[in-house]
């Protein structure tokens, strides 16, 4: 497949993991908002029927007071009337009838209540020389009008009582226990059941009462209503109500859809890193390939020469002569080196892949050691007319290394600064060694064709090698960098690079000091 083609269903599918989650949250925040209306709206009703149920309380405590007040009246009258009368007049009917309440009922919606017109005469007979209908229709009209005056004294009765009440303080006229009770049953009514504290203010905030395990907690979503609305203003409380876990409350109802986003979420973050996973693989197939394009013509190169040395010694000619006999052979030994020497860094490698390097350790000066591979590769540097040289300025040259790995660092980094010269500018190297920070630092500078600064931190990678499209200047494994960093970082030491296109590169090797002079 290739690469746009991934990138394009990677991009599909991310836009598409990423618009079911926008759609969730939408879903839940919607769902948030909707559930916290809907809470809103139950309070407030639950508030605003418990406070009415308070005012209805106080109303028909009040009447129940005034009409036990008037049966008790009426019953002492009943009793200083109880001479028997033979004869009255309609006149002396309606003087001596009494007008009371005799029972009182709550309903859900308010107080009913019944009046009941009985006369406080005894039995008798009544006459008024009429005959008895028109008596009892008589008789009927005066109670109509009776009834209809009492109902007008009985208002009038109603508002003095309140007017009177509401000049009470509301600790007297509010009975708290009450009022919990009314707010716990109106709340469970509309489908609120959880925990809730309140208080009772006057119309100035100042507190005439709390509910005795009264927290502030969640006190930023309060519910106040008025109570008394009716009383004048001076003289109104107000409830406040508020729900400490309110917002769990709420959030509980969407609750199920939270595992719904977390699991979008691990498919979007798994389909990520399947896709990293897959490009990786390709970018190693890529390399993978190219390291193998790259090992044919080094082999390549060796084995055919190999193979000419070996028809040419078949020719009779050859035997005859000495020196050529010995200079075929010569080839020949040199080649088979050289490919045993590749063979033997792809194997390196292999083993450092799986497990630690045996390293046989052991003192070593620095300075004397890089003194010898200077020597020995100053013969390559002068064959491309080149200058290499040398400041061995390291005071405390000790180090605790492998000596044969250590010298192939010093000559992989030498020999990938012959390999990536300038086609047409002369050759420089040098090498310096210096202590610092109680370590020993060694560095190798050239002049060749550099780095550029996005393939600088890649060089250290197995089988990476800086190229221009498909085709490599210098043929190799992309080996001996990551060779070289892996031997370092086996003695407890540290490689950097410093580069400039164009300019040339340094690596700077950092090795802890083993002792000092």
């Amino acid at each position: 497949m290739k690469k746009s083609t991934i990138w394009i269903l990677g991009v599909v599918m991310g836009l598409s993991f990423l618009s079911l989650i926008y759609l969730q949250v939408s879903y839940i925040e919607e769902m948030v908002k909707m559930r916290r209306e809907q809470f809103e709206e139950s309070a407030r009703r639950s508030l605003e029927q418990a406070c009415r149920n308070i005012e209805l309380a106080e109303t028909r405590k009040y009447l129940e007071e005034d009409a036990a007040a008037t049966e008790k009246a009426a019953r002492l009258s009943k009793e200083q009337e109880k001479s028997s009368v033979a004869h009255v007049t309609e006149e002396e009917i309606v003087e001596h009838t009494e007008h009371y309440y005799v029972s009182s009922s709550n309903g859900l919606n308010g107080f009913e209540w019944k009046m009941e017109v009985r006369s406080n005469f005894p039995r008798t007979i009544i006459s008024t020389g009429k005959n008895i209908p028109q008596t009892s229709k008589a008789l009927q009209e005066i109670l109509k009008d009776r009834y209809i005056y009492q109902r007008a004294l009985l208002d009038e009765v109603i508002y003095n009582i309140l007017y009177t009440a509401s000049d009470k303080p509301l600790n007297k006229r509010v009975n708290f226990k009450q009022l919990d009770a009314f707010l716990k049953a109106e709340l469970l009514n509309n489908g609120i059941d959880i925990p809730y504290h309140f208080t009772v203010t006057d119309r100035e905030g100042v507190q005439v009462y709390h509910c005795p395990d009264y927290t502030p907690d969640g006190s930023e979503n309060l519910y106040s209503r008025i109570l008394f609305k009716n009383d004048p203003p001076s003289r109104m409380g107000i409830v406040n109500v508020h729900f400490p876990t309110m917002d769990s409350y709420i959030f509980s109802s969407v609750r199920f859809m939270i595992p719904s986003v977390i699991f979008t979420f691990v498919l979007l973050v798994t389909f990520i890193f399947t896709i990293y996973i897959i490009f990786r693989q390709k970018k190693l197939t890529e390399i993978k390939n190219d390291f193998i394009n790259n090992m044919t013509h080094e082999f390549k190169t060796p084995i055919s020469t190999i193979s000419l040395a070996a028809q040419m010694l078949q020719d009779p000619a050859v035997g005859k002569s000495p020196a050529m006999f010995q200079h075929i052979s010569g080839v020949i030994n040199d080649e088979t080196k050289r490919l045993r020497f590749q063979v033997e860094k792809v194997l390196q490698m292999s083993m450092f892949e799986r497990q630690k390097a045996t390293l046989k350790m052991k003192d070593v000066n620095a300075n004397e050691l890089i003194t010898g591979v200077v020597n020995t590769f100053a013969l390559k540097v002068e064959k491309y007319n080149g200058l290499i040289t040398s400041e061995l300025d390291a005071e405390c040259p000790w180090i605790f290394v492998d000596e044969m790995h250590f010298t192939n660092v010093i000559f992989n980094l030498l020999d990938n600064a012959v390999k990536y010269k300038k086609p047409d500018g002369e050759l420089r190297l040098n090498v310096r060694t210096w202590n610092e920070s109680g370590k020993l630092h060694i560095s190798i500078q050239d002049n060749g064709i550099g780095i550029k600064k996005e393939n600088l931190k890649k060089i250290f990678d197995k089988f990476y090698r800086v190229h221009t499209g498909n085709l490599h200047d210098v043929k190799g494994f992309g080996l001996g960098l990551a060779y070289v960093k892996k031997i370092i970082q086996d003695h407890k030491g540290v490689i950097r690079a410093e580069s400039e296109l164009n300019v040339g590169t340094k690596f700077i090797i950092v090795l802890p000091i083993l002792k000092n002079e």
